[in-house]
């Protein structure tokens, strides 16, 4: 099968025929349709985090694809033929205190699809059964793909807020999972503002419901959001941290900061006095559960949300990366398409998930 492979930090990924893998116990063989490239895919291909990826390995946390071998024992009620899609979080171990508390994503023993185990930046991937998400009928592949992570992180995100529909919410970020971000809290019934430095995104933003956005190049952000009566909730998915700190000096007193991206420079400054006085509450919100994907791709089937992405070849996998790092990439997620799907009619049923 044709792979795209880290063999170095220091080199392009590699276009590569590698062998299919055999699922084994528990784990099922997908045939990926459409994988999504993430930041994160950026961040492990280039060993810029803390906690590395040891190469030779695979990366992409979004595939979405066709169930074609079930290893042996429990399938969790998969079968050959459905459209599944692996997220991020590839294992978790079922036992711990915090699987069984429905923070599976804290879980000490889980591994990672496109980090520590491989992931879907190839025409096949190993799923583990008990943690892969059936996608709905009427949602293209291409769509699914950016919202096994993107969407999923935010729509957690926007939970962690705490978002009501009275609040003021600030979304610093408008890019790839930005704009998924804005989406979720205009569920909530909140206002929304979107704050960028690239244009195209603040003008993506208000088509897609923002109520305000703030040009971080043009005027003081933090200037910008007080004028409006401050933030109840910020959302930041930059990948600077200046863009966390401005968004920390953004909230109304009371108001609750939540991290989501995870910038190569580690660092940010947090006033103590202003945390304290103002009641500020801090959060980290990483990825979301298998029910929270459940619910975004119900979101989605329902109309509620729209993917801005394009589409791209494995083969130009390396093009695609540099478009993202230099800033012009047109969209705001892309999307590798490495086979045709046929997506069925949409149905009026709730979402058959993998237990």
């Amino acid at each position: 099968m044709k792979a795209a492979v880290v063999h170095s930090f220091s080199s392009p990924l590699a276009i590569e025929d590698v062998p299919i893998p055999t699922p084994g116990p528990e784990q099922v063989l997908v045939r990926v349709e459409a994988s999504g490239l993430c930041h994160t895919d950026i961040h492990a291909a280039r060993g810029e985090w803390p906690v590395k990826p040891e190469p030779p390995f695979i990366p992409g946390h979004e595939a979405v694809g066709v169930i074609e071998q079930v290893g042996l024992g429990n399938a969790h009620g998969l079968r050959a033929g459905m459209r599944v899609a692996i997220p991020w979080l590839g294992y978790a171990c079922g036992d711990c205190g915090y699987c069984n508390s429905g923070r599976e994503t804290l879980c000490e023993q889980q591994l990672n699809t496109g980090y520590s185990i491989n992931g879907g930046f190839a025409e096949y991937v190993i799923g583990y059964a008990r943690h892969v998400v059936v996608v709905p009928d009427g949602i293209d592949p291409a769509d699914a793909a950016p919202l096994t992570c993107a969407g999923v992180t935010t729509y957690k995100a926007v939970k962690e807020s705490g978002a009501r529909s009275a609040d003021l919410v600030a979304v610093f970020g408008a890019g790839g999972l930005g704009h998924l971000a804005l989406q979720y809290a205009k569920v909530t019934g909140a206002e929304v503002v979107a704050v960028d430095l690239n244009p195209e995104r603040l003008e993506t933003a208000l088509r897609l419901g923002a109520d305000h956005v703030v040009h971080a190049g043009e005027e003081d952000a933090v200037a910008a959001i007080r004028r409006l009566g401050g933030a109840q909730a910020a959302i930041s998915t930059a990948v600077t941290p200046v863009a966390f700190e401005q968004a920390m000096g953004s909230l109304a007193r009371g108001g609750t900061l939540v991290c989501v991206g995870l910038p190569a420079d580690n660092a940010m400054q947090v006033p103590i006095f202003e945390t304290v006085l103002g009641g500020l509450t801090l959060k980290g919100s990483i990825v979301g559960t298998h029910q929270d994907l459940v619910e975004v791709f119900d979101l989605h089937r329902r109309g509620k949300t729209e993917v801005e992405r394009a589409e791209a070849q494995l083969d130009d996998v390396n093009d695609a990366i540099e478009a993202i790092l230099d800033g012009s990439a047109g969209a705001a997620r892309t999307v590798f398409r490495l086979a045709p799907a046929a997506v069925p009619a949409a149905h009026d049923q709730r979402t058959a998930v993998a237990s």
